[in-house]
This record gives C-alpha cells, structure tokens and sequence, in this order.
C-alpha cells in the first residue's frame, strides 16, 4: 500500500466530516447528554474529547512540521472531559465547533510541507512517530469516536501504530 499524502489524510477527514454530519446533528440534546452506558461518556463527552483531541493535534501539526525532532507532552483524556464539562453546552454549540475546527485542520494538514512528513514526534513517553503518521492516526482516531456516536460507518484507512 503506498504511504499517504498530507493531502489524502486532509480528503478522509474532510470526507468524514461530510459523511457524519446529518447522523450527528439528528440527535437529540437529551440523547446527546446521556451516557452511552454505565462507565461510558455521553455524545456530549466524546465531541468535547475531540475538540480537545483536535486542540491538542493542531499544536502538534505545526510545531511538527517546523522541528524535526519533537518531544510534546501526553495528556489525560479522562481528566480534560471532566475539567472542561462538555455535558453542560448545547449539543449544537459542540458540534458547530468541532465540524469548524477539523474543516480548518483539514486545511492545515493539507497545507504541512511535504518534506515535515517524516519529522519525528514523540508524544509522553511513547515511541517517536513521524508526522504523517501523526495526521493519519488523528483521522483514525476521530472516526474511531464517530464510529461510537452514529454506530459503524468509517473503517480504517491508514496503518496502526507502527
């Protein structure tokens, strides 16, 4: 399989975007807020861990794509979720943001110089990973979380973490 460009990463999570909204905006302010079961975020929960998600990689896109060797910090998911409590903003509000943000970070990745796709990044304390594989593993992930919201639509397209 031939490694992908900036630009198909850009395409999937832009396609993504398209594919997924009518699903997500359908659904209910109450259904949003409820939790998917015992122990599990609500809608609500996985859309403000995206947007944290897409905060965190939009640092990590441009600081990667200027610095060949980068090491930023991890950051605790389950901690951000509670600190920022996206349970108590409007499902449309969520939504709006997080469509806006990943249709700009689309543009941002499409835009990353080609010669940064193979500047390294490590992100905590995991194994150091190129900055392609740092845009890719973003869509992944997102479609992975989408996935949980609307039901199966998205498989993966670009390779696990090597």
């Amino acid at each position: 399989m031939t490694p992908p460009t900036f630009a198909d990463v850009a395409r999937e999570l832009e396609r993504v975007l398209v594919a997924s909204e009518t699903d997500l905006t359908s659904i209910s302010e109450t259904m949003a807020g409820d939790p998917r079961s015992a122990g599990k975020w609500s809608r609500k929960e996985i859309i403000g861990h995206l947007i944290d998600s897409a905060s965190n990689n939009h640092q990590r896109f441009v600081r990667g794509a200027q610095q060949p060797d980068l090491h930023l910090p991890g950051y605790d998911q389950n901690w951000c979720v509670t600190v920022q409590r996206p349970n108590e903003i409007s499902w449309t509000l969520l939504l709006s943001l997080w469509s806006s943000y990943n249709r700009y970070l689309a543009h941002v990745i499409a835009s990353l110089p080609t010669d940064s796709a193979s500047h390294l990044i490590r992100i905590g304390d995991s194994a150091p990973v190129d900055l392609l594989w740092v845009a890719s593993d973003y869509v992944e992930h997102l479609k992975h979380h989408v996935n949980q919201i609307i039901g199966p639509r998205f498989s993966s397209t670009y390779s696990p973490h090597p």
